[in-house]
């Protein structure tokens, strides 16, 4: 049987590898140094959502706890802000950072922001690409079957546009975040800065998860024109 992840062509993901564990080791350090630093304010994660959420009128999103370090997020259909434990209760520049970030995907939906929009749109499919696409080409280059192949691919295609649309979506959230904490003065200048580092590594996780999935993809089509 021929499996498409032992295929020479892996070297293609050498980049994407090298990528995301350096995106890896600069979120888990800028976060770790900023969650030393507490803010003058001494406003805690919760807080800044709760607040961020008032003064952008959304009256309808709670804010919740979460367990896990780095698992906040921002459920639409619940719409709910999670935020984790080292972020909901504490008043660090990282926390502060964090939840504003996650205010911003909550300031998204309420806006009606396109990529959020298509991307939600995208989840069922990208979901069901990332599982069932790898079924479909390993049966389809085991069996040398190529309608199934083409399927696996076009499932994997959607599972690529999913990371690309994520990409503008994360950007604008933590831009929103940024904005949204200066103009409001919950961090100072200085601050800032600080709360810039950790969304700005944060960020780069996305760049490398979408680079992964570009690569794969080409690495798949390669190996299907060669078979």
């Amino acid at each position: 049987m021929y499996y498409p992840m032992y295929d020479s062509t892996f070297i293609l993901l050498i980049p994407a590898i090298l990528l995301s564990l350096w995106a890896q080791f600069k979120v888990q350090g800028n976060f770790n140094k900023y969650s030393k630093v507490y803010s003058r304010s001494g406003i805690t994660g919760a807080q800044v959502a709760k607040k961020l959420l008032e003064l952008n009128g959304i009256t309808d999103v709670a804010v919740a706890a979460t367990q896990g370090s780095l698992t906040d997020h921002y459920h639409p259909t619940k719409k709910t802000v999670f935020l984790s434990e080292t972020v909901y209760g504490e008043s660090t520049i990282s926390a502060i950072a964090v939840a504003a970030h996650e205010c911003g995907h909550a300031i998204q939906h309420n806006v009606g922001y396109t990529p959020l929009t298509i991307r939600s749109m995208l989840v069922p499919v990208a979901n069901i690409g990332s599982y069932a696409s790898w079924i479909l080409l390993i049966a389809g280059l085991a069996f040398s079957w190529d309608p199934l192949v083409q399927i696996g691919i076009l499932l994997f295609s959607c599972v690529v546009l999913f990371q690309v649309v994520t990409l503008p979506v994360e950007f604008n959230a933590s831009s929103r975040a940024l904005q949204q904490l200066s103009y409001y003065g919950i961090l100072a200048n200085d601050e800032i800065q600080g709360g810039k580092k950790v969304l700005s590594a944060a960020a780069w996780t996305y760049v490398a998860a979408a680079v992964m999935a570009i690569l794969q993809l080409l690495r798949l089509i390669m190996i299907f024109r060669r078979d």
